[in-house]
């Protein structure tokens, strides 16, 4: 259903309105249970995934490429214009390809994700969205089951999570945990590790020697790291090994490295 727009004064838009204002974001996120999906790529991996579109937004010259998608969603409205209208909507210029604002999913049980997976990584309280989206990335390229964010973690279906991701939030379960800490790893037989700096802290290379079955690998926010609770929680607290007086790497860096390392042979 394609709809030709010649201002920006549409109350159609609303889910597409003033996109850069965060606690707006998060407040319509909330009500009315919607992600921003951007760039052509990212929406296609979100239709793939099964995720239900409310409507399309984007520069006229996007149309043709993506008129398969449109063809799939014929009562969906696609909502097109020039760069000019566009921009003033949202506040930015859109030069990704397209929007998407898309219905959230129903949240999925954590304890359901732990039932089957291996190899499971645990976001405590992470809060910049693109470190969240590279965790993601990372987790879909190096084998992790599913990822189990903590209550006060950032949305992983924040617009900027999602871009930065490449559309792997869609592709890897994940959930958020009601509580934190919590013993629901040791009760599915979950070994819990903590990447984390301390006297007590084992090398990489040692636990990866001998690997659990089943892994629970727990990062900690960009600032403070871990909290006092987690660390005296876990089972295994892990360090990656640094040189060039480098003591720590970037939450996300860092979760690709002990990734690989704990990967499923």
């Amino acid at each position: 259903m394609l709809i030709h727009l010649d201002s920006a004064d549409d109350e159609r838009l609303l889910d597409y309105t003033r996109l850069t204002e965060v606690q707006l974001r998060l407040s319509v996120e909330a009500e009315q249970g919607l992600y921003i999906a951007e760039s052509s790529r990212v929406l296609r991996r979100a239709l793939d995934a099964g995720h239900q579109p409310r409507s399309f937004f984007m520069a006229e010259k996007w149309l043709a490429g993506l008129s398969d998608v449109f063809e799939r969603y014929p009562d969906v409205p696609v909502f097109y214009g020039s760069d000019q209208v566009l921009e003033s909507v949202t506040g930015f210029h859109l030069h990704r390809g397209a929007l998407a604002a898309m219905n959230r999913p129903k949240p999925v049980d954590p304890a359901e994700l732990l039932r089957t997976a291996r190899r499971v990584a645990v976001l405590e309280d992470i809060i910049d969205h693109t470190n969240l989206g590279a965790i993601f990335r990372s987790a879909a390229g190096l084998g992790v089951d599913a990822v189990l964010v903590t209550p006060r973690c950032a949305d992983p279906l924040y617009r900027r999570s999602v871009r930065v991701s490449m559309g792997t939030v869609f592709q890897v379960p994940w959930a958020r945990l009601e509580s934190w800490p919590s013993g629901l790893f040791q009760d599915h037989g979950f070994t819990t590790a903590a990447l984390a700096l301390g006297e007590d802290s084992i090398s990489l290379d040692e636990l990866a020697a001998e690997p659990p079955e089943r892994l629970a690998l727990i990062l900690g926010t960009e600032g403070d790291g871990l909290s006092p609770e987690t660390l005296a929680a876990v089972d295994r607290k892990v360090m990656i090994p640094m040189h060039g007086g480098v003591d720590s790497l970037n939450v996300a860096a860092a979760s690709a490295v002990a990734f690989w390392a704990m990967r499923v042979r």
